[in-house]
């Protein structure tokens, strides 16, 4: 039976003692997965690259028995609770107003349920309420303010989650914005940075469940209200027990029209490896994307990563051009390791 509403808030967890996370994290319930008493696959773990440290956390917990989402998202919550990590939760770069909004998803194979929250404030783990929309909501996506108002309903403490770090790297965005504002230029040899923050992770176990969650405080000084492709089901991320995992980092945009997780894992369904897979889901991204955002050679001016794994524990990352890593772990440890890619740096638009 799931846990009650009742169990998940008054439950303790050492997290929650810090005022980070909600009461309790309810067990998955026990759904027995649809494979064949002879089946052997192995563990596996892949994320982003900025998901090293969790892929470790989140294999040891599937290893030990613990159900393959609840894993995940304990991997993923230690970039979204790291203040020097800017790419997610607490310390993520703000929008053009200086609020910093997160979205998440998850999804869990073996009961097919999913969750989603999007443009939630004050909330340093989405991937945490997320989970809680999927298991005590007969809904999918909750956002904004009433996505909040649900977390602290259910447990989950607010806080401020702009660190001086990232309001001082907001300050030195804001005044440059126009050169005859009212804004002294802050710093004129800091770069300013414009990139997208975003950790995916996918897992399978030795009987072959599977699970993906992304998380992310989006596009660095986007217009408020934005929302990426991270709490969409079958673009930031998706899963299907009878097949694998994907998910993605990088531009949401561009991997929205494409609904490119959802891809992967159809052509993973219809035979192909997770590498050629995500290939073919990047070529598709590039037809669809548009002529601004392309050079005249026709290749991306922009950066768009995918990461899978299969059922039986084979795994890919790709992307558009060589030079990035993903995250895995399995009996080798945790590693990073080369995406496969379309094009060479040199063939970048400039």
């Amino acid at each position: 039976m799931p846990t009650s509403r009742r169990d998940f808030l008054h439950t303790a967890g050492a997290l929650a003692a810090a005022g980070f996370l909600p009461r309790s994290l309810p067990a998955m319930p026990s759904v027995p997965s649809p494979v064949s008493p002879d089946f052997r696959g192995r563990p596996c773990v892949v994320a982003s690259a900025n998901g090293l440290r969790g892929v470790k956390v989140a294999y040891d917990r599937i290893v030990a028995g613990e159900d393959p989402l609840d894993g995940i998202i304990a991997g993923v919550n230690i970039q979204e609770l790291d203040p020097e990590d800017q790419s997610v939760g607490l310390g993520g770069l703000p929008n053009a107003e200086g609020v910093v909004t997160l979205d998440a998803s998850c999804m869990h194979g073996p009961t097919r349920r999913a969750g989603a929250v999007a443009c939630i404030e004050d909330i340093a783990t989405p991937s945490l309420v997320a989970k809680a929309v999927m298991d005590y909501t007969d809904h999918v996506l909750l956002v904004g303010p009433q996505a909040r108002r649900f977390a602290i309903e259910m447990g989950f403490t607010p806080q401020n989650l702009l660190t001086e770090k990232s309001r001082q790297d907001w300050l030195r965005w804001r005044a440059r914005l126009n050169p005859n504002d009212m804004y002294l230029d802050y710093d004129g040899t800091v770069k300013i940075k414009f990139h997208t923050g975003t950790i995916n992770m996918n897992a399978v176990t030795a009987n072959g469940d599977i699970a993906s969650v992304t998380t992310t405080s989006g596009m660095a000084w986007k217009v408020p209200g934005r929302v990426g492709d991270s709490p969409i089901i079958g673009a930031g991320q998706y899963c299907d027990n009878t097949v694998g995992a994907a998910g993605s980092t990088g531009r949401g945009e561009a991997n929205i029209k494409a609904c490119g997780a959802f891809l992967a894992v159809e052509f993973m369904r219809q035979g192909l490896g997770p590498e050629e897979a995500l290939l073919r889901v990047m070529q598709r991204v590039i037809a669809m994307t548009e002529d601004r955002l392309l050079g005249p050679n026709g290749r991306p001016r922009f950066d768009l990563q995918f990461y899978a794994l299969t059922k039986d524990g084979r795994f890919a990352g790709a992307t558009a051009y060589e030079g990035a890593s993903f995250a895995v772990c399995d009996e080798q440890g945790p590693r990073l390791v080369k995406c496969a890619y379309l094009f060479k740096e040199s063939e970048r638009p400039r």
